[in-house]
């Protein structure tokens, strides 16, 4: 991969036209995420935030930041982001696979594509109704629970959270409508693409940070990070990227043979192919499902400072044991049941049996399905280990090499997943466009870049 590679996007005019018209959605997005919410004291609530993220960010809050690069913490117009969209998503992909009338639909093609993208969008208003009420309710916070005393609502009443919500909802559907727009006119996929920028967005206050460890202050304070250590912290993200992106890229070939049948005078079938079963099925969204349940009742507790229910949540903080062990069974629970909405063996076996296909060894029906839900399950397992390893690694990293959470973060868990898998995707499109027109892909081998899809 060269330079040459990435000049070539420039030099065909469609190419170019969408990769500045992506570019320049997101730098809407960007100025949005810096439009304040009208009646919030956006200084104490960064106050509010910073001291959360020096406790590694342990509630939801936290991850909601993340995906809305930071507005949350600014509680500007999108400080909601783009999880309503993904939850909505999600809870339509849920639906589809146990309710059989939009199990129908989705079977309609791009008819009930759209149908069911049209849900997708009703529920994400829905989503983004009730939380930006919630957050309303948070950012009063008139007990003080939470803030701890700290004034974030001048005027709290009904009259700041009306406009609250209708803030943050409307603020909700514009990154929809953006995403749909780089979807239709750009390239890569929209929301992924706004939910890693927002996530890069954090990396120049992770360099600052790592350049402040390095430097001795005025004061007498001693270098916390030697250049040793960083030097190790980059061969470990180096490993940590190409890791991620094996297992990304890996899966499964099962070889699948096909009868030849002849009707009239055509030959149909008679060819091998194989049935393509990835090792990381659910990618990030096992983790996102983990972290909002495991961290759901400490978010909860902070509303309600009570002795003995602090104690009893305890549990669910991150550094005790407990937490890592629920939160890693978690993460194997949400692989393997989202990995058994994606696959149905009993469906694949039958789909092969009726076009004459067959696995080499293996009888058509009740075993070839017995088959594939051993190879998934075996495959399921590995990869849930893996996206386990990846999810606690902040917490290593921050808990070895004595950096901030915000560094840490950027060596493991949610973002750096979505980072890679995003990449890959986009690349993989740009690389498409580029051997349409007779141009070298990104990869001097011949080989062509696979996606996560």
């Amino acid at each position: 991969m060269g330079l040459a590679s990435f000049s070539n996007c420039f030099k065909i005019p469609e190419l170019r036209g969408k990769i500045l018209f992506t570019l320049a959605v997101i730098a809407v997005y960007r100025i949005g995420c810096y439009l304040p919410t009208p009646g919030v004291n956006g200084a104490v609530l960064a106050e509010f935030f910073q001291k959360m993220m020096a406790t590694a960010g342990g509630s939801i809050f936290g991850i909601m930041n993340m995906f809305s690069g930071g507005a949350l913490e600014k509680a500007t117009v999108f400080a909601l982001g783009t999880m309503p969209y993904i939850s909505s998503s999600i809870i339509m992909q849920l639906l589809t696979a146990v309710i059989p009338a939009l199990e129908r639909l989705a079977k309609e093609g791009q008819a009930g594509y759209h149908k069911i993208n049209q849900y997708t969008r009703y529920g994400t208003l829905i989503l983004a109704l009730i939380q930006s009420f919630f957050i309303a309710l948070w950012l009063e916070d008139q007990s003080g629970a939470v803030f701890k005393g700290l004034q974030v609502v001048d005027n709290p009443g009904w009259g700041f959270r009306l406009v609250t919500v209708l803030t943050l909802s409307a603020g909700t559907l514009l990154l929809m409508w953006l995403g749909e727009q780089i979807q239709e006119k750009g390239i890569g996929n929209g929301i992924s693409l706004i939910i890693t920028a927002g996530i890069l967005s954090a990396a120049p206050s992770a360099i600052q940070n790592l350049i402040w460890l390095m430097s001795p202050a005025g004061t007498g304070r001693s270098v916390q990070l030697q250049p040793l250590t960083l030097l190790m912290m980059i061969l470990f993200l180096v490993g940590v990227i190409v890791s991620i992106t094996l297992i990304t890229q890996a899966q499964r070939k099962v070889s699948v043979q096909y009868a030849r049948r002849i009707v009239g005078r055509k030959v149909y079938g008679g060819q091998n192919t194989y049935i393509p079963l990835k090792v990381d099925t659910s990618g990030v969204i096992a983790i996102i499902f983990a972290q909002s349940i495991i961290l759901f009742p400490a978010t909860l507790a902070s509303f309600f400072p009570h002795q003995g229910l602090q104690a009893a949540v305890s549990v669910f903080t991150r550094g005790n044991f407990w937490y890592y062990l629920i939160y890693g069974l978690l993460i194997i629970f949400f692989c393997y049941f989202y990995t058994t909405i994606v696959y149905n063996p009993i469906d694949m076996a039958d789909n092969m049996k009726k076009q004459g296909g067959f696995i080499p060894g293996v009888r058509p029906g009740t075993q070839t399905s017995d088959y594939l839900d051993f190879v998934i399950t075996r495959l399921t397992l590995a990869g849930s280990f893996f996206i386990c390893i990846i999810a606690i690694m902040p917490d290593a990293i921050m808990a070895f090499f004595k950096v901030p959470y915000l560094v840490a973060s950027f060596f493991g868990g949610t973002g750096v997943l979505i980072i890679v898998g995003v990449m890959l995707d986009t690349m993989k499109q740009i690389e498409s466009h580029l051997l349409m027109r007779h141009y070298d892909g990104f990869m001097r081998s011949g080989q062509t870049i696979r996606g996560r899809r």
